[in-house]
């Protein structure tokens, strides 16, 4: 059986996410980050950057939640289209997240909440390119239903996962009426309730 090392965090969802939309079994191992569990010795021989979540697949180790949703979408056939020019709309989006919106959101989080002291410019310069990125976002929903075009992807799954942490940056998606639609429409699928859920359950109570 499959074997999920995670947390409730933005990356770990998106995992979990896809394994329930795909109907996978799986192990669910909580990895509890607020305690720093991701650095133990244990955890840092699967994944020596120290970051959940972790996909153990019959002996096969893989980090990073993008690589986890391409390896699981083409071991199924499912959640990536088949066709070239459809498949390259899914890794735009993926890429899009990977080098843009993930750590735009990331950083604006941690520049309101966990830097040991102000620093204002810093703060505004992620929050602002969050709110841009999410402009872009806004606009591209507005003549499509999803992400990458008309079916829901590992795109949509790997942009909802930031959506549904989209307090820890202190960001809104108010006002952005396509992405709500969007967010609404992911959020209601039972599959990602599912995941949610799970992951939820697995956190301890602080």
């Amino acid at each position: 059986m499959i074997q999920v090392h995670a947390f409730a965090t933005p990356n770990s969802v998106k995992v979990l996410i896809a394994l329930e939309e795909l109907e996978m079994p799986y192990d669910l191992r909580p990895i509890n980050v607020r305690i720093g569990a991701q650095k133990a010795e244990a955890f840092l021989a699967l994944n020596p950057n120290g970051k959940v979540p972790v996909l153990v697949d019959d002996g096969f180790v893989l980090t990073e939640s993008a690589a986890i949703l391409v390896h699981l979408a083409e071991k199924t056939g499912k959640l990536l289209p088949k066709d070239g020019a459809g498949r390259a709309r899914v890794f735009e989006q993926l890429f899009f997240h990977a080098s843009g919106l993930s750590p735009a959101f990331g950083n604006a989080g941690f520049f309101k909440r966990s830097s040991p002291e102000p620093q204002p410019i810093a703060e505004a310069r992620f929050t602002n390119e969050a709110e841009r990125l999410l402009g872009l976002l806004d606009a591209k929903l507005a003549s499509q239903p999803f992400m990458a075009g008309k079916e829901f992807t590992i795109a949509d799954i790997a942009h909802f996962g930031w959506m549904w942490r989209i307090q820890f940056p202190g960001l809104t998606i108010d006002g952005r009426p396509n992405l709500s639609r969007w967010y609404q429409a992911v959020a209601a699928r039972p599959a990602v309730q599912q995941a949610i859920a799970r992951v939820e359950a697995a956190v301890p109570a602080t």
